[in-house]
C-alpha cells in the first residue's frame, strides 16, 4: 500500500480506500463493517469514507460503532454533507445546514472531528462565498481538518477558490468525483486546469463502475444486485459497454487478474489521484478488490495502450501531469 499527499495538503491517505455507499446500513451490518474495516486497516488502508446521506444516517451510526476498536490518530475520516433530510434547511449547503448537518454526523460517527469534509454536490440556490465562510469556520473550529467538493463543475471550484482567496478563508484541499474506466471527462479534462493551478486531490468513486467493470451484468441483471436494486443505475449498461467489457475481460485473464482488479489499477495509475475508494459487501470482496494492488506493477504502458484502444474514448489521460 502507497501513501498519496492528498493534494498539495500534508495529509497522507492510502492509494485504496473503504467507501460506505449502498453498503453499511443496507447488505452490511454493525458486525461485517467492523471486520471490513479491520480488514482494509490490516492491509494498510487508513482512509474511510461516508456521508450524512447514506443509508438516511445509519451508514455512519455503524461505522462509527467499528470506530470505536481503532486507534483514532492512526485514521483518515471523512463524511459528506447535502442531504440530511426532509427539512426546508435539511438539504443543502447553507450555513445551518453545513453545521447542524456536520454536528450531526459526528455524533453518529461518534467522533469529535472528521479528517475531510466534502459537500455532496453543488448547491445552486445558496451562494458559493456562504458555503465557503461556512466551511471555514468548521475548520477553525476543529470540527474539521479538510474540506473539498463533490461532482462540482470547474466554475463554482474556481468560484470557492477565489472566493477563499478574497475573504481569507481555508479553500477547498479535494473533490470526489466518480472515475472509472467508463466514466473519465471530468477527471482527464475538465478538472486538468485545477491541477495544474490549484493542485487539487482527488478521492475518486465507484472505480467498478456499480459492478458493470466485474463482467457480472455481461449477461443480463442477476437478481438481487446492485443494478437490480437501484433502477437509476442501469443507464450505464448499454450493449456498446458490454461489449467493451468482454474485451477487458481479455485483457485482465492475460495479466492473471480478474477484470474487477484491472479496473482498480486501471485508476490507480492515473497521478492525480490520491485515493480510489472500494466499495464491497463482503470482507471475500473487500479481500478480492485490495489484492489489485498485486498487479499494479504488471499493468505497463504497453498494456494501457491496448486498453484504451478497448476503450475506444476520446479523452486522454491527463497522467504526464506531476502530483507536485
Amino acid at each position: 500500500m502507497e501513501y498519496n499527499n492528498l493534494g498539495k495538503a500534508g495529509l497522507k491517505v492510502s492509494e485504496l480506500s473503504l467507501g460506505s455507499w449502498l453498503t453499511f446500513g443496507s447488505s452490511v451490518d454493525v458486525k461485517t463493517a467492523g471486520e471490513m474495516m479491520r480488514l482494509a486497516f490490516d492491509q494498510g488502508v487508513n482512509f474511510f469514507d461516508n456521508a450524512e446521506e447514506y443509508a438516511h444516517g445509519r451508514s455512519e451510526e455503524i461505522m462509527g460503532e467499528a470506530l470505536r476498536s481503532f486507534n483514532r490518530s492512526d485514521l483518515v475520516v471523512s463524511t459528506k454533507i447535502y442531504w440530511g433530510g426532509n427539512g426546508p434547511n435539511d438539504t443543502g449547503l447553507n450555513w445551518k445546514h453545513l453545521v447542524e448537518g456536520t454536528k450531526r454526523s459526528l455524533k453518529r460517527l461518534k467522533l469529535e472531528y472528521v479528517d475531510l469534509l466534502f459537500c455532496h454536490r453543488p448547491d445552486f440556490t445558496t451562494p458559493v462565498e456562504e458555503t465557503v465562510r461556512a466551511m471555514d469556520c468548521l475548520v477553525r473550529s476543529g470540527l474539521v481538518f479538510y474540506w473539498g467538493t463533490s461532482e462540482w463543475p470547474l466554475d463554482l471550484i474556481e468560484e470557492a477558490f477565489h472566493v477563499a482567496k478574497e475573504n481569507h478563508c481555508v479553500p477547498p484541499t479535494m473533490e470526489q468525483p466518480q472515475y472509472n474506466m467508463l466514466w473519465r471527462d471530468r477527471i482527464e479534462s475538465e478538472y486538468v486546469p485545477l491541477y495544474r493551478k490549484y493542485k487539487l486531490g482527488l478521492t475518486t468513486w465507484s472505480p467498478l463502475a456499480s459492478g458493470i467493470l466485474t463482467g457480472k451484468y455481461n449477461e443480463g441483471i442477476p437478481a438481487g444486485s446492485r443494478l437490480e436494486k437501484n433502477e437509476w443505475l442501469r443507464d450505464q449498461l448499454t450493449p456498446s459497454t458490454v461489449e467493451k467489457v468482454r474485451g477487458l475481460a481479455r485483457i485482465a485473464k492475460e495479466v492473471g487478474c480478474t477484470l474487477g482488479q484491472l479496473a482498480i489499477v486501471w485508476c490507480l495509475k492515473n497521478q492525480q489521484v490520491s485515493s480510489v475508494i472500494l466499495g464491497a459487501s463482503s470482507p471475500k470482496q473487500l479481500t478480492e478488490n485490495i489484492e489489485a494492488l498485486r498487479y499494479k506493477p504488471l499493468v505497463h504502458e504497453g498494456l494501457m495502450g491496448r486498453i484504451e484502444e478497448v476503450l475506444l474514448n476520446k479523452p486522454k489521460r491527463s497522467t504526464e501531469i506531476s502530483r507536485g
